[in-house]
C-alpha cells in the first residue's frame, strides 16, 4: 500500500485521495525542469500545469521560481487534494488550480511555461476504475489535444515540458513538428544503469534552436541513487 503522504524538504504531499501517487520519475521530472529553469536563468511569470494530480510538480516548480503557477485538473478528488497540499505549502499565494477539463479551459493569457506529466498508455488495457483510467491513460485527453493546446497557449518565446513513456517518443516528436514546436532538450531515463530507457523528459518551444540529448539513470548497479539523480533531487528529498 502506498503511503498517504510524501514529505519533501519544504512541503508535504498528501495523496490518499489521488489515483496516481508520488513516483520517482515524476519527482525526477520536476527537479529536472526546475534545474533547467534555474541554470538558464529563465524568468517565469505565468506557468500552467496540465493535469495537476496531487500538486507535486507545481510545488516543485514553485520552490525554484517566483512567478504565478496555474493548473487544471479534471478529477474532483485530485483537485481537492492538490488544493489542500498547495494551501499547506509556503507557495499557496502563487498557485491556483481549476477543476476543469483542458478541453473546456479558456485561459485569458499566454503562458511562458507549460508543463505536464500527461496520461500515458493510449490503447493499453484499461482499469475498471474510471479515475485511474483518466490519470494513467489518455481516455480524457490525447497527446494530440494536449500538444495542440500548448501550441495555441504558449507565449512566442515560451517553454514547455513533458514527461512521456520512452516508447511514445517518436510519436510525440511528429506531433510537436506538426504544431510548430521544437525540441530543445531531450533526456532519456533508465531505472538502472543496465536497464532500457523507460521515460523521456522533453523541453520544447515555438522557437527553433539546437537540440541537446542526454540520459540519466535513477539507480546504479547497487540500487543506490546515482550522483546525477541525487544532484537534481537534493533540494527536495529529505535524506539527500
Amino acid at each position: 500500500m502506498s503511503n498517504h503522504y510524501f514529505q519533501f524538504k519544504k512541503f508535504t504531499i498528501q495523496q490518499d485521495q489521488c489515483a496516481m501517487k508520488v513516483c520517482t520519475d515524476s519527482c525526477l521530472f520536476g527537479a529536472w525542469v526546475s534545474s533547467y529553469i534555474e541554470e538558464q536563468k529563465i524568468e517565469i511569470k505565468n506557468a500552467l500545469e496540465i493535469g495537476v494530480g496531487t500538486g507535486l510538480l507545481s510545488l516543485m516548480i514553485a520552490q525554484k521560481t517566483i512567478g504565478r503557477i496555474y493548473g487544471v485538473e479534471i478529477d474532483r478528488h485530485a483537485y481537492e487534494q492538490a488544493m489542500d497540499n498547495i494551501n499547506q505549502s509556503p507557495y499557496y499565494k502563487r498557485c491556483e488550480v481549476e477543476n476543469i477539463a483542458l478541453q473546456d479551459y479558456i485561459p485569458d493569457k499566454k503562458f511562458d511555461f507549460i508543463f505536464s506529466n500527461p496520461p500515458f498508455f493510449e490503447g493499453d488495457l484499461k482499469s475498471i476504475e474510471a479515475e485511474k483510467n483518466n490519470a494513467k491513460h489518455d481516455t480524457s485527453l490525447t497527446l494530440v489535444q494536449l500538444i495542440l493546446f500548448i501550441s495555441k497557449n504558449i507565449s512566442s518565446n515560451g517553454l514547455a515540458a513533458m514527461l512521456i513513456p520512452f516508447q511514445r517518443l517518436s510519436t510525440v516528436k511528429i506531433i510537436l513538428e506538426q504544431n510548430g514546436l521544437y525540441l530543445i532538450q531531450e533526456t532519456l531515463v533508465r531505472t538502472t544503469t543496465k536497464s532500457d530507457f523507460f521515460r523521456a523528459m522533453l523541453l520544447f518551444s515555438p522557437v527553433q534552436g539546437s537540440l541537446s540529448v542526454n540520459e540519466i539513470s535513477i539507480h546504479d548497479e547497487h540500487r543506490k541513487y546515482t550522483d546525477p539523480f541525487k544532484d537534481l533531487l537534493k533540494d527536495y528529498y529529505l535524506y539527500l
